[in-house]
């Protein structure tokens, strides 16, 4: 064998031994094994948060729908890891994914009484948020079980719904608007307050209280269990629809920065890691104040600097690129993404690879 012959050969097996890249860099998954996870070791647990596109509008058919992901794997030969040789739905039997969230009926001072709105293993049925894309990668890239655990309800706001603990009270064009625990979101001082049946920062509680309780049940939550315990590995947040408006934009990146350490605290967790997408509304068209919430997303990233103590386990992924117009989604319906496959599979998967980038550095 000749210089050149071997050369050729450790080429041609280095080729297979390097993982296949997407054309955005990513690398592309491969289809699940359908094997359960080892439980010698704790469960990696990822909490997701946000309104109501970490909930989910994602379509999932029919295929002959632009922008649902039928089409998109099957018209377009996207996420080939999502369906097996028979054209059924993967599922990924290493990767639990639970959604617990507020019951409807129930007084918003009661944060035990919650609804299991999924408790399954990974895969496709009906709509989904970033959960999917997100779950496969982390499920690609963990030999441990990994429990993706969303914790949100739509239409809330960083602002007042979701406000983190130990955030003041603030003056904004003539108004008091609320710190945490206060009741109503705004009033003028010197008038009569009109008190609501909430307070700033109750989804905040009930989201923290709802995500503990399953983590203090997970036989229940992930069969198999060994009680081998678990580690709170990650938080991944999409949200910022409902705070834009001025008083809210304004005060976006104090909020969140508040949100990220009051999460790592409440969950005992200094070292998770946390990542984050940005609104995306219009893409590269958006306007104010969405704008000012965009720049307040970016700015918490670790790598900006802004924030020292963020540098190697914050990350903030651009989704702007992610939006799809109307014109090539189920439905125009912007400020759920047009109910575009494509973006929150996309947004998921971008989520994924900045977890992974964060985990690699071991900061």
């Amino acid at each position: 064998m000749n210089l050149r012959q071997l050369t050729t050969i450790c080429l041609l097996g280095a080729l297979f031994l390097v993982p296949v890249l997407a054309s955005n860099g990513q690398e592309t998954l491969p289809d699940p094994d359908g094997l359960p996870a080892s439980q010698d070791k704790p469960v990696q647990v990822y909490i997701l948060l946000g309104q109501s596109n970490m909930l989910g509008f994602g379509r999932v058919g029919p295929a002959d729908l632009q922008g649902s992901l039928e089409y998109m794997v099957k018209e377009k030969s996207k996420y080939p890891h999502l369906v097996d040789d028979a054209g059924n739905w993967t599922q990924r039997n290493d990767v639990r994914f639970v959604h617990v969230m507020d019951k409807r009926g129930v007084d918003f001072r009661d944060m035990e009484n919650f609804a299991d709105m999924k408790n399954e293993w990974l895969t496709v049925k009906g709509n989904f948020g970033p959960e999917i894309g997100f779950g496969h990668v982390m499920g690609h890239l963990h030999d441990e079980p990994v429990l993706v655990l969303k914790a949100c309800i739509g239409n809330r706001s960083l602002g007042w719904d979701l406000l983190p603990p130990g955030s003041e009270r603030y003056e904004f064009d003539g108004k008091t608007y609320a710190g945490y625990r206060d009741n109503p979101g705004s009033w003028i001082e010197g008038e009569p307050k009109k008190e609501v049946p909430w307070y700033a920062g109750r989804q905040y509680d009930a989201d923290v209280a709802h995500a503990k309780a399953v983590l203090a049940n997970l036989d229940k939550y992930y069969p198999g269990y060994q009680g081998q315990g678990y580690e709170v590995a990650g938080f991944v947040f999409w949200q910022g629809h409902k705070d834009q408006n001025p008083a809210h934009a304004s005060r976006y990146e104090q909020n969140l920065v508040r949100f990220i350490k009051s999460l790592r605290k409440d969950f005992d967790a200094p070292n998770a890691k946390f990542v984050l997408a940005t609104i995306a509304f219009d893409g590269d068209q958006m306007k104010e104040p969405g704008l000012t919430i965009a720049k307040a997303q970016l700015a918490v990233s670790g790598e900006t600097g802004k924030y020292p103590e963020f540098n190697g386990n914050v990350k903030a992924i651009d989704a702007r690129p992610y939006w799809r117009d109307s014109s090539v989604s189920p439905k125009n319906q912007g400020y759920h993404y047009n109910h575009n496959a494509e973006t929150y599979m996309e947004v998921g998967q971008a989520l994924g690879w900045a977890m992974k980038e964060l985990e690699s550095t071991g900061n």
